[in-house]
């Protein structure tokens, strides 16, 4: 049992208090102090043990706060002999006065409530039944898995998800702020500068298997270097990789993709005729070569930010490119012209844009303008300041590529081929002699006198039962044998 007072918090910290009538101003201060205090992180190591009884006590008074403030800064905290609904109560107290995201685990139904009230709920599948695990976000056998569940998959799912998020953000504001700058030029007519099916299949069909891929399958550092470094947890503690600064970065980026999208064709389109000799500055053969600058661009923006490669992104987003073109010339060819002509009118156009060189290098320039400057930046700021978790993925790179050169050492071969049946055995053992049904005990030496030879000495016992076995199986089978002539 501890008894949670202010004596106590100040011998904690090494602080005394002046509780005089005369000197309000001064405990006003001194309590001010104390509160900074109690907001850092104290260096020596404390804990904290409460009861039952002594926390519905404090629950139920006015010094839960101040019960709070003493266990954030101690290293532990054990509240035993409790009720399940005091281990609710002191999650919500950590919920409503911390701004902390929280994780219950337990194995049994009295942490039912527990779990539910926390964020994060964790059952243990073991001999006390299935409502916690029923009643959790996550179930798993032991104990112990909790670390991998937080440092593993904890990580990369916060990981992969501010990916998903940014790379998100960023490719809408590329594809809608074209029609911003183009509104300048059109009259703010709301008039859409991309054909209305590429619009309906931008997010639909286009860009959504890529993204999902990385949301799934993407990882930064395996999972081996993520259990050995516990330290790149850190990053999602602090709410470092998408906050407001990166939202603000991802519109940046996304502003300056829509520019460049936008007055590079623009600019190129202004006097320029195809190889045929006829011009190719109308409206529908602008629309497509920005719809198609902007779904190679944003292709290439993921593969740059897929950190973990396999075969599933590779098929979503090359395939994502190669979809684009087979239902552009399909929505511009003239067999469904013939079919829809008032839903698709952008006839021809595809057949007859894509087939000029200058189109291609309008594109490849668009492409290249728009996907530079942040492959400047990155290798920058990698190479630069680089953070703990690019500095891992560097050196798993420099072990996989020495991984092959240790492979070819040759190695030693042994000076026998020859090996024992025996697991853990480097010499022949008793296998043969186990099996051959000979008496492993070592001969009696024989007797001085010929006269009192026994019959065990030459052969074991084992020879002469099999012996008389055969030779009484003989007998029977001769006697059966004369019975039957008998008969006949």
């Amino acid at each position: 049992m501890v008894t949670i007072n202010y004596q106590s918090r100040e011998s904690l910290f090494g602080q005394d208090r002046s509780f005089s009538n005369g000197h309000v101003a001064f405990e006003k201060k001194q309590q001010l102090e104390l509160d900074s205090v109690v907001k850092e992180t104290v260096t020596g190591d404390y804990a904290l043990i409460i009861n039952g009884h002594s926390l519905a006590h404090v629950l139920e008074s006015d010094v839960k706060n101040e019960l709070l403030e003493l266990a954030c800064v101690c290293k532990t905290v054990v509240c035993c002999r409790v009720t399940p609904l005091q281990k609710a109560q002191v999650v919500e107290l950590v919920k409503k006065h911390r701004n902390a995201v929280t994780l219950a685990i337990g194995d049994g139904a009295n942490d039912v409530s527990m779990i539910k009230s926390a964020h994060i709920g964790v059952g243990i599948s073991g001999q006390e039944g299935l409502q916690a695990v029923l009643a959790s976000d996550y179930s798993f056998a032991q104990f112990r898995y909790l670390q991998r569940l937080l440092l593993v998959h904890g990580r990369w799912s916060y990981f992969r998800m501010c990916k998903f998020l940014c790379y998100f953000f960023y490719k809408n504001f590329a594809f809608t702020l074209v029609h911003f700058w183009f509104g300048f030029f059109c009259g703010f007519s709301a008039q859409t500068v991309y054909d209305p099916w590429f619009i309906t299949l931008f997010n639909i069909v286009y860009t959504s298997l890529p993204v999902l891929a990385m949301g799934i399958f993407d990882q930064d550092v395996n999972d081996q270097n993520s259990m050995e470094c516990p330290q790149l947890y850190k990053p999602g503690q602090l709410n470092l990789l998408f906050n407001k600064h990166k939202f603000f970065i991802c519109l940046v980026h996304g502003i300056y993709t829509s520019f460049t999208l936008f007055f590079i064709p623009y600019g190129a389109f202004c006097d320029v005729v195809g190889e045929d000799g006829q011009h190719i500055t109308d409206y529908q053969s602008f629309a497509v070569t920005m719809a198609t600058s902007l779904v190679i661009v944003v292709s290439v923006q993921i593969a740059l930010d897929t950190s973990y490669w396999t075969a599933i992104n590779h098929v979503f987003i090359w395939g994502s490119i190669a979809t684009y073109f087979s239902i552009l010339f399909t929505m511009h060819s003239n067999g469904i012209f013939g079919i829809f002509p008032n839903q698709f009118p952008f006839v021809g156009n595809a057949r007859h844009s894509l087939t000029q060189m200058c189109v291609w290098l309008v594109i490849l320039l668009t492409t290249v303008a728009s996907v530079m400057p942040v492959l400047a930046f990155r290798f920058l700021k990698v190479d630069l300041f680089p953070t703990l978790s690019d500095q891992i993925r560097q050196w798993q790179k420099a072990q996989k590529k020495a991984r092959p050169l240790r492979s070819r050492k040759p190695h030693a071969r042994r000076s026998s081929s020859r090996r024992s049946g025996y697991a853990f055995a480097h010499q022949e053992g008793y296998g043969e002699l186990i099996t051959s049904g000979k008496n492993m005990r070592a001969k009696k030496p024989p007797p001085k006198s010929g006269v009192e030879k026994t019959p065990y000495n030459s052969t074991s016992w084992i020879e002469n039962l099999c012996k008389e076995t055969t030779e009484t199986v003989s007998s029977v089978s001769q006697d059966k044998t004369v019975k039957l002539y008998t008969y006949l």
